[in-house]
């Protein structure tokens, strides 16, 4: 089975703290709506602020609606012509074991 993973990466002009905290923005409006354990148990995102990327799995509703308001916020406060988005599909772990790797490693394909 594999996930969909959406990969935002950003121009050099924007700061990777901003991005962080406008993501962070996003996962908050959707705990909003979709409840906070929908968030804790069905979200995953990174942040490689080295490589100015940032991803979220975008396979569960939740995770689809953190996308999405994650990119419309982008789009407001960055500029459309200021990132890219890329839909990656990335294997899922093929246990829990497998999943509890450590953090950085979960978007090790999307790098």
């Amino acid at each position: 089975m594999t996930r969909t993973v959406y990969r935002f990466e950003f121009t050099e002009g924007v700061d990777m703290k901003d991005v962080e905290e406008t993501l962070l923005l996003s996962i908050l409006a959707v705990g909003c709506l979709h409840g906070e354990s929908a968030i804790r148990l069905e979200v995953g995102y990174a942040v490689n602020a080295e490589r100015r990327v940032a991803a979220v799995d975008g396979t569960t509703p939740s995770g689809s609606a953190v996308a999405r308001v994650f990119t419309g916020l982008a789009i407001h406060e960055f500029g459309d012509e200021n990132f890219s988005i890329a839909r990656v599909n990335a294997p899922l772990p093929a246990s829990p074991a497998a999943a509890s790797a450590p953090v950085e490693d979960e978007f090790a394909g999307v790098s």
